[in-house]
């Protein structure tokens, strides 16, 4: 049998290597994509043998893959999830557990984050009955300063979540230390920064959890995924309750009186000896991920080195390129930082003789993605016009952001080749309108 699983293996390696595309670059045609997965035989073969294995549910490679991951990101405990935004909803409710007692958040608690971000990280707010608390950010590294979250907190605030934008790092460390000065919980959502640094420390350990995703776009992927990492084990142990259904027990699926007292319980109003695997402590979900979503994340895992790398130089070359572009305000890194990059953002200056969405035109006539800053002001949008929130101070740099602000891709699978017909066709578009 592993002689014929070997041969079978030997094939999806062949196949790979006579399917797989030249690689030929030709400008004008080519798409370049501004985000992307990069596959390559390890994985495709490592697909295969998870599907061999016939375990279509979580298991061996799904704890293989959170053990790795959370010793890589420097966290004790990691539990995947079936995606970023569910591991998102996971950290946030998670603070809502009557298991945290006097310190648990109920409804009606404010919660500060960004108005310039990604619905899911707000999402969860609303969701668990608190009230999301905006502030604006800058415009050179697209992220909210300690400054303004100062500004932001009140009687009611109990909680902080916020996104490290396009992978660079906000000022982390001062608003960790706001949170622990002010007793509030600090969630980083490191869905685009996985292998950032801020003061020397990895973006995802300051906080109380900090979430990650999976999906094709970002620094590795399982096609679909995302993961809770952290390391309060109280904190742990409510996310796994919250992602298996909401279940008391501990057991893995297919796992039996690991405690060694599965009838022994008595929770709740329930009868004396109910089965453990049955008694739900918390209103959850079934959010995990699969084993074969694992095997890939674990080729994938090996190769994260690389990926970083090739995306801070990837960032760097069309920084360069772009210097002193007329009309245009370039990103820059948070101060302190190192950023392991999702993109390139680029904002056109409202006093620009041009309109971002000719800039955008023009690229994309040339097969160059682009990608708006995910939802620019979130408030401005229909799903949140008439829900419960609280803006504090203008979000003047946001509605900029909504209007004027955009962003190319640093993807490892992008060329140098590619990356100067970016920044050469962005100058070309400059020179007709000077």
């Amino acid at each position: 049998m592993t002689d014929r699983k070997e041969l079978v293996l030997d094939e999806v390696r062949r196949y790979h290597q006579e399917t797989e595309p030249s690689g030929e670059f030709v400008p004008g045609t080519t798409e370049i994509w501004p985000s992307g997965a990069v596959l390559d035989e390890a994985d495709r073969v490592a697909l295969v043998e998870a599907a061999l294995t016939m375990r279509i549910a979580a298991g061996r490679s799904s704890r293989k893959f959170e053990s790795a991951f959370a010793r890589r990101l420097k966290r004790r405990k990691a539990h995947l999830t079936n995606s970023g935004s569910s591991a998102n909803l996971l950290a946030v409710s998670a603070l809502t557990s009557h298991l945290l007692e006097d310190r648990r958040l109920k409804p009606g608690d404010e919660v500060i984050t960004v108005a310039a971000g990604f619905p899911t990280t707000v999402n969860p707010i609303l969701q668990n009955g608190l009230i999301p608390v905006f502030v604006d950010v800058d415009l050179t590294t697209y992220n909210a300063t300690a400054e303004r979250v100062a500004l932001a907190i009140g009687p009611k605030t109990r909680g902080i979540i916020l996104a490290h934008a396009l992978g660079n790092p906000f000022e982390v460390a001062e608003i960790a230390q706001l949170a622990t000065d002010h007793d509030l919980f600090l969630i980083e959502d490191n869905c685009d920064a996985v292998g950032s640094t801020y003061d020397g420390q990895l973006t995802g350990t300051f906080g109380d959890m900090t979430t990650v995703s999976f999906y094709p776009a970002h620094h590795l992927t399982m096609g679909e995924g995302g993961c809770v990492l952290t390391s309060n084990l109280a904190l742990a142990r409510i996310v796994e309750s919250l992602r298996d259904w909401g279940r008391d027990c501990w057991c893995e699926p297919g796992e039996n009186d690991k405690c060694l007292k599965r009838f022994q319980y008595q929770m709740g109003t329930l009868p004396a000896g109910y089965d453990h695997k049955y008694i739900f402590s918390h209103v959850g979900y079934n959010l995990k991920a699969t084993d074969i979503q694992a095997a890939l994340g674990l080729t994938q895992l090996d190769k994260l080195d690389g990926f970083i790398e090739a995306r801070k130089n990837n960032w760097r070359r069309l920084r360069e390129g772009l210097d002193g572009a007329p009309g245009l305000l370039l990103p820059e890194a948070t101060p302190r930082s190192d950023p392991s990059w999702f993109g390139f953002v680029i904002t056109v200056d409202p006093e620009a003789p041009f309109k971002r969405a000719e800039l955008v035109d023009y690229l994309e006539e040339r097969k160059i993605g682009t990608r708006r800053l995910f939802a620019g002001n979130l408030t401005r949008h229909p799903a949140y016009i008439d829900q419960p929130h609280r803006v504090v101070g203008e979000l003047t740099n946001s509605d900029i952001i909504t209007e004027q602000t955009f962003w190319i891709g640093v993807y490892p699978a992008l060329t140098d080749e590619m990356l100067d017909y970016m920044t050469s066709s962005i100058k070309e578009f400059l020179a007709t309108r000077s």
